[in-house]
């Protein structure tokens, strides 16, 4: 087997190191996150897949780099080898056991992830490398400094360990803390991005999705500016996972706090916090296996959550069938939902496909028609009642129109109420 470390710097590793590990889980089924500074993943598997390691290794790299992580990568055949490997270089990857034990030989003690006054007492008694700790007596560096070093050492050379399998949770929290005060949602714009690619990393390793989540904004709790954690919801009608989509939204969101675009936080923000509770299955829209959207053409799943981020959740709706032979009132606007499926219309005649705001006369001479009449007799117990005679005709210019006269009344002049496509 092969294990690949991806070792942290030392100011990230707690923060970062859960979010790490669910990003490498859509590289590989063992992850483990039993060392502090590191995340550690079997690649074996997975260059069959991602093909051979220069290629997996630039991938890995570009994630992370997008992710807005530094991290040292080494690979070897075990996974403390790589650990401890990870720690002295970057970029460096060993796949026999023949080259893995000349580079652990050549790793000083200070750096082998030893406890800190073994890895002194060591080195005072002239053990510099992990090299000359492999050489010497065995049972008198046990009874020295006892089996918990002897056990580190099997372990760098191929000892089974028991590792802690990573299983990816059902919640997203992560937070930045902001070097300054930060007035304005501008300047929220580059931490809220990192913590939208976060989070979709996250859902992409569980292959899943978001459709709800809350950025919080931290303020000062105490003291005469003392202001309450402002709560930003930001809600999807679908889970999606796409970073540039899941940015577009929060910021759409974030920027409209009091109801204006682009204006000053409710108070200064020291910190921000997405937390994401709700994460249903991903499920991909439909595509064709040769698509014929235009590359620069936005997706109907992404315009939608646009618009209802910059204009309200009442701004973007459906059109629903309502259960009413009055053309005026067969059609419902509703708000829209996810997987909303469309209603059918009751069955009726054919209907136009452009309805007139108001029925107006029909102008001009050479009507044939084409169908009808239609009655449509409705609507007497809300004060809406009409009698009417439906007609489709078709113009002199050759155009299809639905128009009416009033019930048993053959001479009126026609009313046009829509037109065919």
């Amino acid at each position: 087997m092969l294990w690949a470390c991806l070792h942290l710097p030392d100011g990230d590793a707690a923060q970062w190191r859960a979010l790490l590990a669910a990003w490498a889980y859509r590289y590989s089924s063992q992850v483990h996150v039993g060392y502090d500074d590191a995340v550690v993943l079997e690649i074996e598997a997975s260059l069959r897949l991602f093909g051979p390691w220069p290629a997996f290794e630039r991938r890995l790299r570009a994630d992370l780099a997008a992710l807005g992580l530094a991290c040292r990568i080494a690979v070897a055949p075990h996974p403390r080898a790589a650990w401890v490997l990870a720690g002295m270089h970057d970029g460096l990857a060993i796949v026999h056991e023949a080259r893995l034990a000349n580079a652990l030989a050549r790793i000083p003690v200070a750096r082998a992830k030893l406890e800190p006054k073994q890895a002194q007492a060591l080195q005072a008694m002239g053990l510099r490398r992990l090299g000359q700790l492999f050489a010497a007596p065995r049972d008198a560096l046990g009874k020295r400094f006892g089996p918990a070093l002897l056990q580190h050492l099997d372990r760098l050379r191929g000892a089974p360990e028991a590792l802690d399998a990573y299983a990816p949770p059902d919640r997203f929290d992560l937070r930045v803390e902001l070097e300054w005060d930060v007035e304005s949602t501008q300047a929220l714009l580059f931490p809220l991005r990192r913590l939208v690619s976060a989070l979709a990393a996250f859902l992409a390793g569980r292959d899943g999705g978001v459709q709800r989540f809350v950025l919080r904004l931290e303020h000062d709790r105490q003291g005469p500016g003392a202001h309450a954690d402002t709560e930003v919801v930001v809600g999807l009608l679908a889970a999606e996972r796409d970073p540039a989509l899941l940015f577009e939204v929060a910021r759409s969101r974030l920027e409209r706090l009091d109801g204006t675009p682009r204006r000053a936080v409710p108070a200064p923000v020291r910190g921000l916090r997405l937390v994401a509770d709700e994460l249903p299955p991903f499920v991909p829209a439909a595509r064709e296996l040769f698509e014929a959207r235009p590359a620069q053409s936005l997706p109907w799943e992404a315009l939608r959550e646009r618009l209802r981020a910059r204009l309200g959740n009442e701004a973007v709706y459906r059109l629903a069938a309502h259960d009413d032979h009055r053309p005026e009132q067969a059609w419902r606007r509703v708000a829209a939902q996810r997987h909303a499926m469309p209603q059918p219309a009751p069955p009726t005649a054919p209907r136009p496909s452009w309805l007139l705001p108001r029925p107006m006369p029909l102008r001009g001479r050479g009507l044939v028609p084409l169908a009808g009449p239609e009655r449509i007799e409705s609507g007497w117990w809300d004060d809406g009642g009409l009698r009417r005679d439906y007609y489709v005709v078709e113009t002199a210019e050759g155009q299809r129109a639905w128009v009416f006269r009033p019930a048993g009344d053959a001479d009126a002049p026609p009313m046009l109420h829509g037109w065919f496509a």
